[in-house]
C-alpha cells in the first residue's frame, strides 16, 4: 500500500507545479495565427511561448474552400528569461514569429523589389546556416525585370553587402496610381477571421505594402489578432486573387469547474495485488479494503478556474463563464479539515465512494465466504463474514470479527471479540487470537488465543486454547476431550476427557497463560543448554587432559579447544540470561492472588491431567460434579461450584 505521508508529499509538490503553469488551447488559419492568439490570451510574447500542435490545419482550395484551421496547445516557458510583456496598439499584436528551436535551416539569402509612391525599394535578406549570399548581379537582374529607372549602383552594391533585410529607396519608376494593387478585406459574420484579398499592381502600380495592409484592415474595423510577422512575409511574397487569412480571433475559454483529487481508489472492482520481497506473489493478499485512519486526507477539491473571455477580430469581447463550484461530498464519519477543501476521515475503517459521497465505513461486510474471490481480509474496523472462511485464508480486524459460518484452517485476529456462530475447525492449522472474547459453538483441532475469555457452546476436541481469564464450555454437549486448555481463572465445563478416547486432556489454571508458555519456553532452553554444556566439559576435560600428557596439542585439536571454550562462554552467558528470566517468570506467577479452579458439571474422565499454578495431578479414576482447587500446597477434590456468572448474554 501507499504511504499516505509519502502521498500526501507528492501530491502538494505536483499542486505547487500546476500552480505555476497556465495553458491555453486555441485555433488558427495558420498555425502562426494561432500562436500569436495563444501569445495574447497568456499576455506574453511569442519568444516566450511553447506549444504542441493538437490537430494541423489545411489552407483549402480556391476561395478558402475546405479550410482546417490549426489548433494548438500552448504554454510559458518555465525557463525562459524574464522579458516585458506583449505591447498591444490598437488591439493589434506586435508578432513575433514562433520559436522553431536551436536548429538553423540552410537558406539562401534573397532580394526583394517593391515599388510605392516615392519610388522603388530594395531588400536584401541575409542567409542563413550554409545558404548563399545575394550577389549584386541578382539584385540588378530584379530591379531590371521590373524596369527601375534611375537605378543608384552604388547603394545597390552597398545593401547587397549589408544584407540588412530592410526596404531602402534606391530608385525610380513612372508611376501611374491607376495600376496600383488594390486590397479588400472580408470579416464573416461571425467576426472571428479576417481575410485580404488583393488584386495585382500593373505595370505602372504600386505593390501592396504592410502599412497598406494594415490600414486597409483597421479602416475596416480589423484591430485583434492579425498575425503581422506573415503581414510581412505576404508583402515580400504576396498571393494574388485569394482570400488570405491575417487575422483570427480568440475564442472564450470557459473556466474548469471544481472537482475533487481523491487519496484512494475510487473503482470499487480494482484488484491491487502486490509482489513480495521475493518476487512471489500471493493471490489471496487482492487489497480490496482501503483502510484509513482517523485524520487521514481523503479527498481535496480544486477550485474552479475563471473563464479566459475571448475576442473577435473587431475587438469585440466574447463574454467567457467562470467554473461551477461543487459542494464537497460528505457522507458518513467524514468532515471538513480547517482549510475548508480538504475532508478527512473521523474514525478508522473503510473509505467507500457511494452515490457520489465519501464514507468511511466502520463495518466490512463480507457477502460470502472468505475466499479467492475476497482474498485475505485486513479492516481497520469490525468485520462481518456472512459465510465460512476457507483454508489457507486470513481476517485481521482493528474491532471484532463476526463469522456467520464456520472457520477453517485460517488465521484470524481481531483487536476486540471474535465470534463464530457455527464453529471452528482448524485441521491442526491456523491461528485465531482474540484480544477480548472468544464465542464459538465448538472449537476442533485449532490454536486459540484469548485476551479475556473463551466461550463454547458444544465442546472443544483436540485443541490449543488459552485465555487470560476463563474458558467456559457448557450446554448439552459441553465436553471437553483432548487438547491443551490454559486459564489464569476458571476452566468449566460438562463433562472433561472421554471414558473411551486415550486422548491426554490437560487443564492448567492459576497463572497467566502467556507467561507460563514463556517460562515453559525458556525452562525447555535452559534444559537444552545444560545437556549442551555437559557435552562441552566432556570434549573439554579429554582435550586437557592430552594436552597434560604431550605437553601441547597439533594445530587442528588447539584450534578445536579453543573453538570449544568461546562456544562454552557463550553458552554459560545464554544459560544465565534464561535462568534469569525464569526466576522472572517464577515470581510473576508466584505473585498472583488468583489460585484457579477447574469445574465440572458433568463427569471427569481417567486420563485428565490437572494443574492448579505448580502442582499437577493426573486423574486416575473418575469423578461426578466436582471442582478443583489448590489447598495447602494440595489439589483437592471438592464438590461441584457453579462458577461466577461472567458471560453476559448468549453470543452465540
Amino acid at each position: 500500500m501507499v504511504d499516505f505521508v509519502r502521498l500526501q508529499q507528492v501530491i502538494r509538490e505536483r499542486l505547487e507545479q500546476d500552480k505555476t503553469i497556465r495553458s491555453v488551447e486555441v485555433e488558427g488559419a495558420t498555425r502562426e495565427a494561432a500562436v500569436a492568439v495563444a501569445a495574447a490570451l497568456l499576455n506574453i510574447p511569442v519568444r516566450r511561448l511553447e506549444y504542441e500542435i493538437i490537430e494541423r490545419g489545411f489552407a483549402g482550395f480556391f476561395f478558402g474552400t475546405g479550410q482546417k484551421n490549426w489548433k494548438i496547445r500552448a504554454y510559458e516557458r518555465m525557463d525562459a528569461p524574464e522579458e516585458e510583456k506583449i505591447e498591444f496598439e490598437s488591439g493589434v499584436t506586435s508578432g513575433e514569429g514562433p520559436a522553431e528551436g536551436p536548429v538553423i535551416e540552410d537558406k539562401d539569402g534573397e532580394v526583394f523589389v517593391q515599388f510605392c509612391s516615392e519610388g522603388v525599394l530594395l531588400k536584401v535578406t541575409p542567409p542563413q546556416g550554409k545558404g548563399r549570399q545575394v550577389t549584386e548581379d541578382q539584385a540588378v537582374n530584379a530591379l531590371s525585370s521590373r524596369r527601375v529607372m534611375d537605378i543608384n549602383d552604388q547603394l545597390v552594391s552597398s545593401l547587397v553587402k549589408q544584407a540588412a533585410d530592410k526596404y531602402v529607396l534606391v530608385g525610380k519608376f513612372a508611376h501611374n496610381p491607376a495600376d496600383d494593387a488594390f486590397v479588400s478585406v472580408i470579416v464573416p459574420e461571425s467576426e472571428m477571421e479576417a481575410f485580404v484579398h488583393v488584386n495585382p499592381p500593373g505595370p505602372a502600380g504600386c505593390d501592396i505594402s504592410v502599412e497598406t495592409l494594415m490600414n486597409v484592415l483597421q479602416s475596416n474595423r480589423v484591430v485583434f489578432g492579425i498575425n503581422t510577422e506573415f503581414l510581412r512575409q505576404f508583402a515580400d511574397k504576396p498571393t494574388y486573387k485569394k482570400n488570405i487569412q491575417v487575422a483570427a480571433g480568440s475564442h472564450p475559454i470557459n473556466g474548469r469547474d471544481s472537482y475533487l483529487r481523491y487519496n484512494f481508489e475510487t473503482e470499487h472492482n480494482k484488484v491491487r495485488i502486490h509482489a513480495r520481497a521475493d518476487g512471489r506473489v500471493d493471490f489471496k493478499d487482492l487489497n480490496i479494503i482501503q483502510n484509513v485512519v482517523k485524520g487521514q486526507p481523503l479527498a481535496k477539491k480544486v477550485p474552479s478556474e475563471e473563464g479566459i473571455a475571448g475576442k473577435t477580430v473587431t475587438g469585440r469581447i466574447l463574454p467567457a463563464k467562470n467554473g461551477k463550484d461543487m459542494p464537497l461530498p460528505l457522507g458518513n464519519n467524514v468532515l471538513v479539515a480547517d482549510d475548508g477543501v480538504t475532508i478527512i476521515a473521523n474514525i478508522n475503517g473503510q473509505v467507500v465512494l457511494a452515490a457520489g459521497k465519501i464514507n468511511v465505513e466502520p463495518v466490512y461486510v463480507v457477502q460470502g465466504n472468505v475466499d479467492i474471490k475476497t482474498g485475505n481480509i485486513i479492516f481497520l474496523g469490525n468485520v462481518v463474514v456472512k459465510g465460512n472462511v476457507e483454508d489457507g485464508f486470513s481476517v485481521k480486524a482493528a474491532g471484532n470479527i463476526e463469522v456467520n459460518g464456520t472457520v477453517e484452517r485460517a488465521d484470524m485476529d481481531a483487536e476486540g471479540d471474535i465470534i463464530v456462530r457455527q464453529g471452528i475447525t482448524g485441521k491442526s492449522g491456523g491461528m485465531i487470537k482474540a484480544g477480548c472474547s472468544l464465542w464459538a459453538r465448538f472449537i476442533e483441532n485449532a490454536i486459540i488465543e484469548a485476551g479475556n475469555m473463551v466461550v463454547v457452546s458444544d465442546g472443544i476436541i483436540n485443541s490449543q486454547v488459552a485465555a487470560d481469564k476463563q474458558i467456559i464450555c457448557r450446554g448439552k454437549r459441553a465436553h471437553i476431550v483432548g487438547g491443551c486448555l490454559r486459564a489464569a481463572e476458571v476452566i468449566s465445563a460438562k463433562n472433561l476427557g472421554s471414558p473411551t478416547s486415550g486422548t491426554e486432556t490437560i487443564c492448567e489454571v492459576g497463572f497467566d497463560p502467556k507467561s507460563k508458555e514463556q517460562l515453559d519456553k525458556h525452562c525447555i532452553r535452559r534444559d537444552s543448554l545444560t545437556k549442551e554444556l555437559e557435552e562441552i566439559h566432556r570434549n573439554l576435560q579429554t582435550l586437557i587432559a592430552l594436552k597434560k600428557q604431550q605437553q601441547s596439542l597439533p594445530e587442528n585439536k588447539e584450534g578445536y579447544l579453543q573453538e570449544l571454550l568461546n562456544t562454552r562462554k557463550d553458552m554459560l552467558e545464554e544459560l544465565q540470561r534464561v535462568t534469569d528470566e525464569i526466576q522472572k517468570f517464577r515470581e510473576f506467577l508466584d505473585s498472583l492472588k488468583n489460585q484457579g479452579r477447574i469445574s465440572v458439571s458433568g463427569k471427569v474422565y481417567p486420563g485428565v491431567r490437572i494443574t492448579i499454578r505448580d502442582i499437577k495431578v493426573d486423574v486416575h479414576s473418575e469423578y461426578k460434579a466436582v471442582t478443583f482447587i489448590l489447598e495447602n500446597g494440595l489439589i483437592r477434590v471438592t464438590p461441584y461450584e457453579q462458577p461466577d456468572e461472567a458471560v453476559k448474554g448468549e453470543r452465540v
